[in-house]
């Protein structure tokens, strides 16, 4: 059974026209439930007043729900394309499981504030895997690296990616350069703060390998297969847990790999670009570029409905389109040409709980003046320099205004209980 619980934020009043459209059309899926699974609407009503605690909710709430043992929870924190809008990030999913673990794929551009909202201590957060190296599946990478050392992660941050046809083309290679490229970065937080949290671990793996298993821990599996999208060196994964199965193609043309070894998932996420025409008149391309992009290097609307009639998923989830009031009646349209099974055209912050019994659809609430969750354990004190950071020249240019300074340190002391001396 699959639960639909559709709600509109105040942020999303541009797609209000079409709420109507939405409300009965998150196509394919079965029923639209507004209470527990097995009751009826009539019945929820009647089950809590004014002052009662509502007995469900239609909204997603980050960081108020636990999850059940075995329950599937997935957050679309990125949907879009590399053409940044406001509305929707590039393409990122996090997958959360009921055994406590946490899976980020991909971290498109964009997506980490998306993930920032989910109020998920970064320790949590320290697996990615990325399907290949487009800015659009990780240009988010290093903000959510480094900027997650003053978000309090305090463990190493993991990445897999596949390998490329060439070693310079491969994810060690790209990320030992991203490592470079933010030495001054790097430099500047190494004294100051618990810098555990700094440490990247990178796990490439060979992009041809077929349904091979990368990651084996707790439970969990997943494989990757290889996918077709503009140059060797792209992948698709599948995770198992619990006798769940989650697939997700990052971007591919379609292929057999997919066709073979996603059948029967409970969720199948796979790409779904806009359809030619609209990228003619939404982006402007040429005929030309609109076949070539929307049909060879990417999957198309009738082409994902396609995969989804083979594969049969529980759930087919379409992303990597720009979802608005006048391309989802086209995307739907192209879809159903060939599919008539179980259908959602994601937008970001979109909810999916799963369990063998049932997939719920929500969209989630979230706060837009978000602060940094608490460390999960306790920071390791720094100690003060050796010498100054900075050259001669620069420090002769200091004026610390030790009149307002000192003040505000013995204040900072003697609230904390500790014993911080102004650097001289």
């Amino acid at each position: 059974m699959i639960t639909t619980k559709k709600v509109f934020s105040a942020t999303l009043i541009a797609i209000m026209a079409v709420a109507f459209y939405l409300w009965g059309h998150i196509d394919g899926v079965e029923g639209r439930a507004t209470g527990p699974i097995g009751e009826s609407s009539a019945d929820a009503a009647g089950a809590a007043s004014t002052t009662d605690e509502a007995p469900y909710l239609d909204v997603y709430y980050p960081g108020t729900e636990k999850l059940a043992a075995d329950e599937m929870r997935v957050v679309a924190c990125g949907t879009g394309m590399p053409s940044p809008r406001p509305k929707q990030a590039a393409a990122c999913w996090l997958v959360e499981l009921g055994n406590g673990d946490k899976f980020l794929f991909d971290i498109g551009a964009g997506s980490h504030e998306r993930i920032a909202a989910q109020k998920i201590p970064y320790d949590y957060i320290d697996k990615i895997f990325i399907g290949h190296l487009h800015v659009d599946h990780f240009g988010d990478l290093a903000s959510f690296w480094l900027g997650g050392t003053t978000m309090n992660r305090l463990t190493p941050l993991r990445v897999w990616g596949p390998s490329g046809p060439t070693p310079e083309m491969g994810t060690a290679h790209s990320l030992k350069k991203m490592q470079e490229m933010y030495v001054w970065d790097i430099a500047t937080r190494s004294g100051v703060i618990d810098a555990r949290g700094m440490a990247l671990e990178v796990t490439e793996f060979d992009y041809k390998a077929v349904n091979k298993v990368i990651y084996n821990k707790n439970g969990v599996k997943i494989r990757t297969i290889p996918a077709i999208h503009a140059i060797d060196g792209a992948v698709s994964f599948i995770l198992e847990w619990n006798g769940l199965k989650l697939s997700y193609s990052s971007d591919t043309a379609p292929n057999k790999w997919w066709l073979e070894y996603t059948k029967d998932s409970d969720i199948s996420i796979h790409e779904s670009f806009l359809a030619p025409g609209l990228l003619i008149s939404k982006q402007k391309f040429t005929p030309g570029e609109a076949l070539i992009v929307g049909t060879i290097a990417h999957t198309s609307p009738v082409q994902f409905g396609k995969l989804m009639s083979l594969t049969k998923p529980r759930l087919a989830v379409g992303y990597h389109f720009q979802n608005d009031f006048d391309t989802l009646p086209i995307m739907i349209e192209e879809a159903r040409k060939v599919y008539d099974g179980p259908l959602v055209f994601s937008q970001d912050y979109m909810v999916f709980n799963i369990t063998k019994d049932n997939i719920m659809v929500r969209e989630s609430a979230y706060d837009e003046a978000i602060f940094p969750e608490p460390p999960t354990k306790p920071k390791l004190p720094v100690p003060p320099p050796s010498s100054p950071p900075f050259s001669e020249f620069i420090s002769s240019g200091a004026e610390m205004f030790l009149d307002v300074l000192g003040p505000m340190w013995e204040e900072i002391n003697e609230e904390h209980g500790t014993d911080h001396k102004i650097p001289q």
